[in-house]
């Protein structure tokens, strides 16, 4: 597992009963988490101190219990990246911060590459989109939601990187990989961080299970020979060794180069334990 350990706005409060306590800047909230099944007791005082809590409904979804004033949008860094956020539906605050681990992998690949061209799949907020630029990549950022393009945009701009170069595109990723295959186009670096399950905005149905290989199978069709694919995930059935063998079988088994997969964490304060939140796996040849 790697753990994203260098967060200083961000913290892992405490997790237990179902449910972490995390401090977001200055604002704590409790929200739902499926992995924490040990029941451990409350150690943080900061429960009782917690701005907002997410409430899951029995017939689905759920909706913010708030106990403190939350601004409707505030902001935390992480070294040169700013990222703004606010209380989403399904407990989301439009950031993962478990990825800092990834960004850091971007940045050091980066370094080694002059120039490079990077598309960004599946692209959310843009976490990953600008790291790349930071490190001097010029990026293709997609996402189906214009709601979260713009939200990345504006991310962007909150980190001094407006003015950088990046295409920010609402479409569907699937479709979108297909036509720059047509277009014969390429790139030195490749992230994607797909859904378990979703629609474009065509109304296509998205399920990672019956999508992704295919997926990756034509991403890798993109690729230069010196270059590298990541491949995010959340989905309990995709594993990150389930990851690593496709990868395998895929871009290295055509353009070489090595896959490493791994699980990704965060440090729970309370208890020194790691908390696993996803899985990352990397093809590279550079």
């Amino acid at each position: 597992m790697k753990t994203a350990d260098k967060w200083v706005d961000y913290e892992l409060l405490d997790a237990t009963d179902g449910e972490r306590l995390e401090r977001w800047g200055d604002i704590i909230l409790i929200r739902p988490d499926p992995q924490v099944i040990w029941r451990s007791g409350r150690k943080s005082p900061l429960w009782e101190r917690a701005h907002a809590r997410y409430i899951r409904s029995s017939k689905g979804g759920g909706a913010w219990e708030m106990y403190k004033k939350v601004p409707e949008v505030w902001s935390i860094s992480y070294g040169k990246l700013k990222f703004n956020l606010k209380p989403m539906g399904f407990k989301h605050t439009g950031l993962f911060p478990e990825q800092a681990v990834n960004w850091d992998m971007y940045t050091e690949l980066l370094s080694a590459m002059n120039g490079a061209k990077v598309l960004n799949l599946f692209a959310y907020t843009g976490g990953a989109t600008l790291a790349c630029l930071s490190a001097g990549a010029a990026v293709t950022h997609v996402d189906a939601s214009k709601g979260m393009v713009a939200w990345a945009s504006d991310n962007a701009a909150s980190s001094g990187l407006k003015s950088a170069p990046v295409r920010w595109i609402v479409d569907d990723c699937v479709k979108f990989v297909q036509r720059e295959i047509r277009r014969g186009n390429s790139y030195d670096g490749i992230i994607m961080d797909p859904p378990s399950y979703g629609r474009g905005p065509g109304g296509e149905v998205w399920k990672l299970e019956d999508k992704i290989y295919d997926l990756i199978s034509d991403t890798v069709k993109l690729l230069k020979d010196k270059s590298f694919l990541v491949i995010n995930s959340y989905t309990a059935g995709l594993s990150p060794a389930v990851m690593d063998y496709m990868l395998n079988e895929t871009a290295a088994a055509s353009k070489g180069g090595c896959c490493e997969s791994y699980e990704l964490g965060l440090r729970v304060t309370e208890s020194g334990c790691s908390l696993p939140c996803g899985a990352t796996s990397v093809w590279c040849n550079i």
